[in-house]
């Protein structure tokens, strides 16, 4: 007989709760992976995973917070938490190289105390020439605030190279998300299209006309996911 799991995401609160309730195997790892995934499109201030009701069948299927948390460490960057595991579940993700960037605790209170308050500002911009402006506005107001002089002028090019491509590729509205997880600042856009982020544009003189060379250049690191119907291209900058 098949395993089977159900993923039940609480959203209404900064934090995203998912409760999981069945087996956790190699079968069912999947389906977690993408009820986990699902849950971050919407960017909350972390991610907490309840394990209570949750009877691991195999190790191995841990794996998939740690996966889970490597890719909100860069998008939507989010803590990811888990609370409430077994005392065997437990102990196989201590005795885990793999499972110990995924913090562990006893209760779902807990693991938000633990996920702690995310520093994030947002807009939501249409795809049209002043998002770019706009777009830097944003970030530089978020750098004043947190006292990051360094990063302002880096972090302003890159979101606006970011909003650049989605006005002039996409033609969609795009949620732009500026948020500081030391050592980074971590920048975001998500649009409504699937289509693969280009790499530059043709009037490099133009606004936001670079395209994403020079992305490349300035970010730490870089790169696109599916979200939702759409995708969110990133950038993760030294947060000075």
């Amino acid at each position: 007989m098949s395993s089977r799991i159900t993923c039940e995401v609480c959203t209404t609160a900064p934090v995203a709760v998912v409760r999981l309730t069945g087996a956790l195997d190699l079968g069912t790892m999947r389906s977690v992976h993408r009820a986990l995934s699902d849950a971050l499109v919407d960017q909350p201030d972390a991610l907490v995973v309840d394990l209570a009701e949750v009877d691991v069948k195999d190790r191995l299927a841990l794996s998939v917070f740690a996966a889970t948390a490597r890719r909100a460490e860069e998008w939507p960057a989010v803590p990811v938490v888990l609370c409430a595991p077994s005392p065997v579940a437990a102990r196989w993700l201590s005795e885990s190289s793999t499972c110990r960037v995924v913090p562990v605790s006893p209760d779902c209170a807990e693991a938000t105390r633990v996920a702690g308050a995310t520093l994030r500002m947002r807009a939501r911009l249409e795809p049209v020439a002043e998002a770019c402006r706009r777009a830097r506005e944003l970030v530089t107001d978020a750098c004043t605030r947190w006292n990051l002089p360094d990063a302002s002028g880096p972090a302003a090019l890159v979101l606006s190279e970011l909003v650049g491509n989605v006005v002039r590729h996409a033609g969609t509205p795009m949620q732009v998300t500026v948020t500081l997880r030391r050592p980074y600042l971590h920048l975001a856009v998500v649009d409504g299209s699937s289509a693969q982020a280009r790499e530059g544009g043709t009037d490099l003189h133009a606004e936001g006309g670079r395209g994403l060379l020079l992305v490349r250049e300035l970010a730490q690191r870089w790169g696109s996911v599916r979200a939702g119907q759409g995708k969110a291209v990133w950038a993760m900058l030294p947060a000075t």
